[in-house]
């Protein structure tokens, strides 16, 4: 098993690395294999919706082939966005968009895997809910299943204010969504 934790910040190591980080670690306490990639450091340039990749491959040709091939063989995948303009950041949302071809064709590739978020803003109300539901919204047309951090909050997932490392609350939330998405996992693979 592998889950794959995609950082969508500008920033290499900010705190929405951090998180991501923290999480991708907890997952590897319950013995399964992390992959991170940050956006930072990648070109990746927006999809011009001329749906070539019906045939199976993106006419841009940048950053986005490696990153293919990492959600194409992960069975969990964390997306973590800092809040842009109360959404997903820019490069997050160009990544989103740039997955369509996991699903044209009639055929979903990542039908039955299994996603989380986690979303880091500047204040407690600042827009992490609906960065969160942004990336549910995605989840659930890749045909993947969504998972909460549960309780004792009960979610969308992981939501950080501030500084990751200081946010107490924030980041129980993590270690929630990276304990829950590790045992829907191994539930899975146990049937």
């Amino acid at each position: 098993m592998n889950v794959l934790g995609i950082c969508g910040s500008p920033h290499r190591n900010g705190n929405t690395a951090y998180a991501l980080q923290r999480a991708l670690e907890i997952v590897e306490q319950a013995g399964i294999q992390t992959t991170f990639i940050s956006l930072a450091d990648k070109h990746v340039v927006p999809c011009n919706g001329c749906f070539t990749c019906q045939s199976g491959a993106c006419v841009h040709e940048d950053d986005m082939g490696v990153i293919y091939d990492a959600i194409r063989h992960c069975d969990g995948l964390i997306l973590a966005s800092p809040v842009y303009m109360g959404l997903v950041s820019g490069q997050m949302k160009v990544l989103m968009d740039r997955c369509v071809l996991f699903r044209v064709g009639g055929t979903f590739q990542l039908s039955g895997r299994v996603g989380a978020g986690i979303a880091c803003g500047g204040f407690r109300n600042g827009g992490q809910e609906l960065t969160l539901q942004c990336m549910h919204t995605f989840f659930l047309q890749q045909d993947m299943l969504a998972i909460s951090d549960g309780p004792p909050f009960s979610h969308s997932g992981a939501a950080i204010v501030g500084r990751a490392a200081s946010d107490e609350i924030g980041l129980r939330t993590v270690d929630n969504i990276a304990r829950r998405l590790a045992a829907a996992l191994q539930n899975r693979s146990s049937r």
